[in-house]
């Protein structure tokens, strides 16, 4: 009976990370690895723990990023774009990757990547690396580093790291 409490109390919580919400600022470092040049930006999420997240940035003012559903609609750095993630594969996988990270669903996020996870422990914090193995989907990311605080399984901070060597780091408060 013991047993069965602890997995149903198991299962619980991991239902419980899937449905995170997010409304909360945050920050993010770019980083070009090759140059080793970096920029900083600063903003404002908002994510209803489905397929709705808006981040507004402050800094740059007037940037975002916007997953709609299916939508994905940006504007950063000074690129701009709408597009349907259901009709375009690549933006399919970063789409459902970062929904993924957000709602604590790393499994997902690692087999959609074609990689592997270690995962540790530490002073309340779960530490998640998915490191692509073999070949990277198209849209994929080389490497994925996620911190969630264990007390709530809310995510804390993002490592995004493309095959291109531009390493995104995002900390959320």
């Amino acid at each position: 009976m013991k047993k069965l409490i602890l997995i149903v109390c198991a299962a619980l919580v991991s239902l419980a990370s899937f449905a995170q919400k997010y409304d909360t600022d945050f920050s993010q470092i770019r980083r070009l690895k090759v140059s080793g040049r970096t920029s900083t930006m600063k903003g404002h999420l908002t994510f209803d723990g489905k397929e709705n997240l808006v981040m507004n940035y402050s800094d740059p003012d007037g940037d975002y990023f916007i997953v709609d559903g299916n939508m994905v609609k940006f504007n950063l750095l000074g690129k701009k774009a709408e597009m349907d993630a259901s009709k375009v594969s690549m933006v399919t996988l970063q789409r459902s990757t970062l929904l993924n990270c957000l709602t604590g669903n790393w499994e997902q996020a690692a087999k959609d990547n074609n990689a592997t996870t270690e995962v540790t422990e530490k002073t309340g914090f779960r530490t998640v690396k998915i490191t692509a193995g073999g070949v990277i989907p198209r849209g994929g990311y080389k490497a994925v580093i996620l911190t969630y605080r264990i007390k709530d399984g809310r995510l804390k901070r993002l490592v995004l790291e493309e095959p291109a060597g531009i390493e995104n780091t995002y900390e959320i408060q």
